[in-house]
């Protein structure tokens, strides 16, 4: 096995794309957020431009699995190999870099799609030359409204991810805000500024301060006339959920395959579920953290970290916000403290002497500073609260 670090790459985008540039084979591993599918798929496509053979595949492994080729991770940094890590900017933003390095223009949609994925403004956090990119080519153009990846306004609201409301999950209460505000079916800009102000009041109302900057990452969208989704934040919203539910059709996503019909399926499932866990979950605050104890099946899993972030930005009075079922949790943090190493800290406070877990070594946490999940096989739930509660003191 070879790879990036082997030739020296590093995490400077000059020295990754040299090191790609020399390889006949790469293989991407990336970790599963919007924001590395999007990284994934600027890199597959430079790659595939420059007719050098690839693989892309979602991972949450501690290491780049052996193989043939160079190995290059996104969104982590693995032990045997060079990694495009989560930090100052967005992993789509340094992949974007990558990718010009290469000789090759990236796609300034799918980077800035990841840039919003990962919580970031777009022209922000590295993004300016991608931004500049998409408004000279005119496949962005911002105007007033809410970001939804739909044409359809209802079910946009219904499903997004990117607020929680008393209609979200509910198709047939935000058809009843339409229908209330009277909405034609081609809005013009008055019509979209009353409908982002009825949005605004509806998720902000009785709900903690950083409900206000988070429901800002849903107004105003840029809107993609030329893209598979009606705008970027919606366009970001569902890679977020892909990347959850199914990686491989989000890197097809990215890589412009012809794929938006069933990407919005899982999109709509991945919403329904992430809203659900939270319509009826039995609550904790404690110093540093919010917790939400849910029932799950398995099918709800990969909805976790969904609805942790959710439970964050809308109902959160503490800047660290936990969702827990019997065998796994998400955590979602302001940054201020490790959410992921804090749930390394659970996950090591059920494996004592008496665990209870089937697998005791059927766990893994992934994640970073500000988002993390862990999957832990049982256990005791109220020993993995505590474990990590301290973790975050």
């Amino acid at each position: 096995m070879s790879t990036a670090a082997d030739a020296n790459a590093g995490a400077d985008p000059e020295r990754v794309a040299s090191a790609l540039s020399a390889a006949e084979f790469v293989r991407v591993y990336a970790r599963p957020t919007g924001d590395t599918l999007a990284a994934a798929g600027l890199l597959a496509n430079a790659l595939r431009e420059r007719d050098t053979a690839f693989q892309v595949r979602s991972t949450r492994d501690s290491a780049a699995p052996d193989g043939h080729g160079t190995a290059l991770a996104l969104g982590w940094t693995p032990p045997n190999g060079t990694g495009l890590d989560t930090g100052d900017q967005p992993v789509s933003s340094v992949a974007a870099a990558v990718v010009a390095a290469l000789g090759v223009d990236p796609d300034p949609l799918v980077g800035l799609a990841g840039v919003v994925a990962a919580e970031a403004v777009p022209g922000d956090a590295g993004s300016g030359s991608l931004l500049e990119a998409a408004e000279r080519r005119g496949i962005v153009e911002r105007r007033p409204g809410v970001a939804v990846p739909t044409a359809d306004i209802a079910t946009g609201l219904a499903h997004s991810t990117l607020v929680r409301a008393p209609f979200s999950g509910d198709p047939e209460a935000a058809q009843a805000l339409v229908a209330e505000l009277d909405l034609p079916a081609d809005p013009a800009d008055d019509d979209y500024r009353r409908l982002a102000s009825a949005l605004a009041l509806d998720v902000t109302t009785d709900a903690p301060m950083q409900s206000v900057g988070a429901v800002e990452r849903a107004l105003r969208p840029y809107e993609t006339p030329t893209g598979p989704f009606a705008t970027l934040g919606g366009y970001a919203d569902v890679l977020c959920a892909l990347a959850r539910e199914q990686p491989g059709l989000g890197v097809s996503v990215a890589l412009g395959a012809d794929a938006t019909e069933a990407a919005v399926t899982t999109w709509r499932e991945h919403a329904r579920r992430a809203h659900g866990l939270l319509d009826d979950p039995t609550t904790g605050r404690y110093d540093g953290v919010f917790v939400a104890r849910v029932e799950t099946d398995p099918a709800d899993t990969p909805a976790l970290s969904t609805a942790a972030r959710l439970l964050r930005d809308y109902q959160s009075p503490e800047p660290a916000a936990l969702v827990v079922s019997d065998d796994a949790a998400a955590a979602a943090g302001d940054g201020s403290t490790d959410v992921t190493a804090a749930l390394r800290a659970g996950v090591d406070a059920t494996s004592g002497e008496e665990d209870e877990r089937d697998d005791p070594t059927d766990a893994d946490v992934v994640g970073h500073g500000r988002a993390g999940d862990a999957r832990f096989g049982g256990g005791d739930v109220t020993a993995f609260i505590g474990g990590f509660r301290e973790a975050l003191r």
